[in-house]
């Protein structure tokens, strides 16, 4: 118990009601926000910080590159820097930069909370702990192996949040503050129901991503496939000769790099799209993108398409690419307002805002502040108090 019988709990209540927030949002400093092209985190973060404006919270956005949200932005870089994707000194660098920001922010408008999406950004929460600001950190990635033993050793002093239940499952002795679904704004986004004679591949080329196995399905099925997404770097580039180019024929197109405006194209035109995964992905954000254009997914099981995909209704799930092509073929007669239907019941821009609001509101009410024995006041969380990825 606090002085005058107050709890931690009672003091926050004081003091918000429920009222507004103040959010410092990081993002890593490799893509705009909203992206425009390439950038599943950022396309993600843009929603989430729209959301939360318009939920009447305040929200500073760390970053790099140009503004795009409603949210304040405070970029970090001259310009951002997708070519050092991968390189440890900008995650190092940015890092520290946004730590130096979010100090002087405290000090001067104040801030409640830090919410990272960078993977080396976590490491300052014991900082942001002596400016009294609890760190939430979103787990966009694996949580296997080293990425396991990284976020182990973080411990308690940042709240993580899984992106699936999956991914919550796979590692339950972490320092989990809840779960909230990737989303996004469905208006944003067109929904066509005569669909062209294509199967469509949107992802990064790695194995783990299967554009080979996506290849082998559409041509067993015989229809083309337009493969679209990321090839820039050296594993990337030798994944997609060794295994992808071999395999093309003159039906299937190889589009490259999409930008918002052509992947919405490409998306709602196609007969499905294949995601035939070979590892636990977190959660798979052109699933929702697709069905939400009232394109069904063709997936195999792996991670968290069980969440997002309904088989039988707004997709197929195989076990085995055997499975593929056939399922190519029955999704041709799934309806499309079904697809878009279950994207905009559970996947909405709002759900990802109000998720993360009580995550944030609970994580609040659980903190536990030292107010000193010259109690008089509550006083603002995050200002004159000591006390991602």
């Amino acid at each position: 118990m606090s002085p005058v019988g107050f709890s931690t709990s009672d003091l926050y209540a004081i003091e918000h009601n429920g009222g507004p927030l103040r959010i410092a949002m990081v993002v890593p400093p490799y893509f705009d926000v909203p992206p425009k092209a390439y950038g599943g985190v950022e396309a993600v973060v843009a929603d989430l910080v729209d959301s939360l404006c318009e939920r009447g919270h305040h929200v500073t956005l760390f970053g790099a590159g140009e503004p795009g949200t409603k949210a304040d932005f405070v970029p970090l870089w001259d310009r951002i820097v997708p070519e050092r994707l991968g390189d440890p000194f900008p995650e190092v660098v940015h890092a520290l930069r946004v730590r130096r920001a979010i100090e002087r922010l405290a000090e001067t408008d104040g801030i409640d909370l830090v919410h990272d999406h960078t993977f080396a950004g976590p490491l300052n929460a014991p900082a942001y702990a002596d400016l009294g600001l609890p760190t939430v950190v979103t787990v966009h990635g694996p949580v296997q192996d080293d990425c396991y033993r990284y976020y182990k050793e973080l411990g308690k002093e940042c709240s993580l949040v899984a992106i699936s239940d999956r991914q919550r499952e796979l590692a339950p002795d972490l320092s989990w503050a809840g779960r909230v679904h990737n989303a996004l704004r469905p208006e944003t986004w067109p929904y066509l129901e005569r669909k062209k004679d294509y199967a469509l591949f949107l992802g990064r080329f790695s194995a783990d991503k299967g554009a080979h196995l996506a290849l082998d399905a559409a041509h067993a099925a015989g229809i083309p496939l337009i493969l679209a997404g990321k090839c820039a770097e050296p594993p990337e580039k030798a994944y997609f000769e060794e295994y992808v180019r071999p395999r093309m024929t003159a039906d299937d197109h190889m589009f490259g790099l999409a930008d918002a405006t052509a992947k919405r194209k490409l998306l709602s035109e196609a007969r499905c799209l294949l995601f035939p995964i070979r590892w636990e992905e977190p959660f798979g954000m052109v699933m929702i993108e697709a069905m939400v254009c009232g394109t069904p997914v063709v997936a195999l099981r792996g991670g968290a398409v069980s969440e997002v995909v309904v088989d039988g209704v707004t997709g197929r799930i195989c076990d085995d690419p055997a499975e593929l092509p056939a399922a190519i073929a029955e999704v041709g007669a799934f309806d499309p307002a079904a697809c878009r239907a279950h994207v905009e019941a559970n996947f909405g821009a709002e759900t990802l805002g109000g998720g993360y609001e009580r995550v944030y509101r609970q994580l609040l009410a659980d903190t536990t502040i030292g107010y000193g024995d010259a109690f008089a006041m509550p006083l603002p969380v995050g200002a004159a108090i000591s006390g991602r990825v």
